[in-house]
């Protein structure tokens, strides 16, 4: 088995200090040569401009292929196209297109906009219409936490995959059954899209349980454990991670996985460890 595809993904900078680890992030990864790397929007796409400049200094400054998250929530359908043509004159390519999360977090009521596009699905279809971009969407094995039910989070899936998407990025998760269970359950519901497992080393373990939380991600009791006792333990925590992130891939490698996004939080160390771990090799 030959080493796995990769993509990363980012968030915008808001400081000068965050800027430079970007960047600094940014060119370690750079060479690994990803299949793309994603920008991320804040809630009620807050960081709009910021993920604007990020997305011309990837196209201007690397080869990488920038895919940056364009969110429907609170922005009229007009004010979208136009970010839309203005992405594809830039030469972008690739878009996640995301319902994205009210102004109030993830837990929030979401109420869509008046004027705007209402869901996921409805944003595939109407980016599909302005341009032939290739669409990734969101996929979550342990189902989205404002979902009525499994059964209908899968039925939003199938929508925004008979909308045209044909790629779908999953949440990240560490019980790699959830995700091969639900690899099943998208397989018998006749999707036809690539799923990719969403991978996210753990840089600290407070911030992940904050994630976790938000996201509706579980976090099981022996995955807990190995970081018991390692907040004031930087290096060890370091080694348990990267031990933790290869054994999940090479698992899910084992089962037919060959593509990994990975959760970078704008940070390259982990990230890069894990892939040469995996045999991913790029341009020196």
């Amino acid at each position: 088995m030959g080493a796995p595809r990769v993509s990363f993904e980012f968030f915008p900078p808001k400081t000068l200090e965050a800027e430079a680890s970007l960047w600094k992030t940014v060119n370690r990864l750079k060479a690994l040569c990803p299949e793309f790397v994603s920008v991320t929007y804040g809630a009620d796409g807050s960081t709009r401009e910021r993920t604007h400049q990020v997305i011309k200094d990837i196209l201007t400054k690397t080869s990488l292929r920038p895919a940056p998250h364009l969110t429907c929530v609170g922005t009229p359908q007009k004010e979208i196209d136009a970010i839309a043509d203005e992405y594809w004159s830039m030469g972008v390519r690739q878009i996640v297109a995301l319902r994205g999360d009210p102004e109030g977090g993830a837990e929030a009521n979401y109420i869509p906009h008046p004027e705007g596009y209402a869901y996921a699905s409805d944003l595939v279809q109407g980016l599909l219409e302005k341009h032939p971009f290739e669409l990734l969407v969101a996929a979550y094995p342990e189902t989205h936490p404002q979902a009525i039910s499994a059964d209908k989070d899968l039925e939003n899936l199938k929508r925004k995959i008979d909308a045209g998407s044909r790629c779908a990025i999953t949440q990240f998760f560490f019980d790699n059954e959830m995700f091969l269970r639900f690899r099943d359950r998208v397989a018998a519901a006749q999707m036809n899209v690539k799923l990719i497992p969403g991978i996210l080393p753990v840089t600290n373990f407070n911030t992940l349980t904050r994630f976790a939380g938000a996201c509706g991600a579980s976090i099981p009791q022996w995955f807990s454990t190995q970081f018991e006792g390692l907040d004031e333990d930087p290096t060890t925590r370091q080694l348990i991670a990267a031990h933790a992130a290869v054994s999940q891939a090479e698992q899910l490698g084992r089962e037919g996985v060959d593509d990994f996004h990975f959760y970078t939080l704008n940070r390259a160390d982990l990230s890069f460890a894990v892939c040469h771990a995996l045999g991913v090799r790029g341009r020196a």
